[in-house]
């Protein structure tokens, strides 16, 4: 136990683990005094002896009397070897326009990185910089491209050839500076031309790319259309760019040459006429229809365009002729001739049936009973029906074979006249007191 104590010590080296170290570094490209206008490349290195965990945090640099652009989403990566020790980093460049001549001192900065094997983030300053922009011989006034080097290129588009009254000739330009932001690259002259109506299309403004992930200067791409109005000899004029070589601050020139056009007189021919086809074609395309065949599909529209917009009529139209018609149907049923059919009917039966001959007793005199109907007829006809009565349900006629039908008197009682006293009260009771 005590020899295990003993070796404790030795092996808290072993445990003990090293902080990841951090180192900054920044540098101006090209170093020195510049001039007006040209373009300087801040270059911010940023080394761990670890690895990044996070993407790095820059500032936001501004200087006055310069245009200061951000580094771009793509930072170039580095292995480097310093005091015998090996870094890897990340580098991202600034760019510096001075707009002014003057002497100008870049303050420290500050970033932040993210090593691996550090629980906090580790904050790194830069060492302060400084330089002098000189300015160009000429007017101070006017803004110059400066730049290492500028190109120039052109491409026409007809919109037909040979070009007529109404078509149109399309003019790009491409400018590229090296060593230049794109924003300061100012726009060709792209004049009006007598004759052409321009339309100026927006310009394209993107970084030079170096092929590795980084920007080593800046393209602009501008487009103008022109549309000819009358046939004749034009001329789109020639293009002169004039830019400043950033290393000897010397004036040089950027051209591109003019470009002639030329435009017919006449419009728009087919190589054979048409004219003819086009008859022909529409002589057999022809479509007769009959004068009854109008009138029926003029009808047809006429009469679903009033249902259309009738509808709401026609609905209430209807109820009203479904009412009549349960009216007229319930009023049929209660008249003595729906009575007297029904009475036919059930006395044809066997054996025959008397409701049908009560109803219609009922409604004809009012009477309930047949003995009261049987008092109001003729003495003759009432004999008869009550022999009727007597031989179908009289007592000691169950066994009687041969049963008397009452269908021979019967129009005799439908032609019996009915007294108005009768009548006062068929569809009620009696009078209280009469």
């Amino acid at each position: 136990m005590r020899r295990l104590l003993l070796l404790l010590p030795l092996c808290l080296p072993l445990l003990a683990v090293a902080a990841p170290e951090a180192r900054v570094q920044a540098r101006l490209v090209p170093a020195g005094d510049t001039v007006v206008g040209a373009t300087l490349e801040l270059q911010v290195d940023l080394l761990v002896d670890t690895w990044f965990t996070q993407p790095a945090v820059l500032p936001a640099i501004g200087l006055p009397g310069a245009v200061v652009s951000a580094p771009s989403g793509e930072a170039q990566h580095l292995n480097e070897q310093l005091d015998g020790k090996t870094f890897f980093g990340l580098r991202y460049t600034y760019q510096i326009t001075p707009q002014t001549a003057q002497a100008f001192t870049l303050p420290a900065q500050t970033f932040q990185v993210f090593p691996g094997q550090s629980d906090t983030p580790v904050t790194l300053t830069s060492e302060p910089l400084a330089f002098v922009a000189k300015a160009l011989s000429g007017d101070v006034t006017v803004h110059r491209l400066v730049a290492r080097k500028v190109s120039l290129e052109q491409q026409t588009q007809l919109s037909h050839s040979p070009l007529r009254a109404g078509d149109s000739i399309t003019r790009r330009v491409l400018t590229r500076a090296e060593g230049a932001q794109a924003m300061l690259i100012p726009p060709p002259p792209l004049v009006e031309i007598e004759g052409l109506k321009r339309y100026m299309q927006p310009p394209r403004i993107a970084p030079l790319s170096d092929g590795r992930g980084g920007s080593n200067g800046g393209q602009r791409e501008d487009s103008v259309s022109y549309v000819v109005a009358a046939a004749g000899d034009y001329q789109l004029p020639a293009i002169e760019l004039q830019w400043w070589d950033a290393a000897t601050g010397e004036a040089r020139h950027a051209t591109l040459p003019a470009i002639d056009v030329t435009v017919i007189d006449g419009g728009y021919k087919a190589p054979f006429s048409i004219d003819q086809d086009l008859r022909a074609l529409g002589r057999q395309a022809q479509l007769h229809l009959s004068v009854h065949w109008l009138w029926a599909v003029g009808l047809l529209v006429l009469g679903v365009g009033l249902s259309y917009f009738a509808r709401p009529w026609l609905q209430v139209a209807w109820r009203h002729f479904k009412g009549w018609q349960a009216a007229r149907r319930e009023a049929r049923l209660q008249s003595a001739d729906y009575a007297w059919q029904l009475a036919r009917d059930q006395l044809a039966e066997n054996p025959p049936q008397l409701g049908g001959l009560y109803l219609w007793i009922r409604r004809v005199t009012g009477l309930r009973t047949m003995s009261e109907f049987s008092s109001t007829l003729p003495y003759s006809l009432r004999i008869r029906l009550l022999d009727w009565l007597q031989n179908r349900y009289g007592k000691g006629r169950e066994g009687q074979q041969a049963k008397p039908s009452l269908s021979p008197i019967l129009p005799a009682l439908r032609r019996v006249p009915v007294s108005e006293r009768q009548v006062s009260h068929r569809n009620g009771l009696k009078p209280l007191n009469p």
